[in-house]
């Protein structure tokens, strides 16, 4: 199967994408409540939202490790989405797309949003020969994502069980159809095909949930 070295692979429909994020039962019980993040949650953190539901699965070792034991499947709307991402700047330096350091710098100091590849994991949580998107959301970015575009959220810790249990599938995730001034922004591959969740997912090197 031919998967692009940097893709966008996600849950999605007309309007929303699927993302997930990890943390406790605090911070995830309200947030179901009100069908979008309220107190404890801080927004003065940035947040990571992935598209890609095994590699959540690896961040947060199927959801064992302390503060990420609740898994949830956020759906928001896909222009918001595309918001953040012409909103955005990579959290490593590019030579190809960056004049010279201090520019980056520069463009991450004041980029609400920064894009991070990292690679993706199959279902054993090994790591794959290409890269699954991580979305740092801060300051303006994190306001929009609470308030504006998050159109549902689920618990998704017991799907995560059953999947490592090999009880059920992981989600089909799509390749993400990308304007290409969008993928020029995130760095992102425009060919490849389809690519279920079954067969990978990546790895981090944040330290966000």
């Amino acid at each position: 199967m031919n998967v692009p070295y940097r893709q966008i692979r996600a849950v999605y429909t007309e309007k929303s994408i699927t993302v997930y994020q990890a943390y406790d039962s605090a911070v995830t019980e309200p947030a179901v409540a009100a069908q979008t993040f309220v107190s404890p949650f801080k927004r003065e953190r940035m947040t990571w939202i992935k598209p890609s539901f095994l590699w959540m699965m690896y961040r947060s070792g199927w959801a064992t490790k302390p503060g990420q034991r609740r898994v949830l499947a956020i759906e928001i709307r896909r222009d918001g989405l595309e918001w953040a991402l012409a909103n955005s700047c990579l959290s490593h330096y590019d030579r190809h797309q960056h004049t010279d350091r201090n520019a980056w710098m520069k463009q991450l100091r004041q980029s609400p949003v920064r894009i991070q590849w990292d690679p993706e994991r199959d279902r054993h949580l090994n790591a794959l020969p290409y890269r699954s998107l991580q979305i740092g959301l801060s300051g303006e970015a994190v306001n929009h994502y609470v308030d504006e575009w998050i159109l549902s959220i689920t618990d998704a810790t017991d799907l995560a069980t059953a999947i490592r249990a090999g009880e059920s599938e992981a989600p089909l995730e799509r390749s993400y159809p990308l304007a290409p001034n969008l993928a020029e922004i995130i760095s992102a591959d425009q060919t490849g095909s389809v690519t279920p969740a079954t067969c990978g997912r990546s790895e981090p090197a944040e330290t966000g949930r």
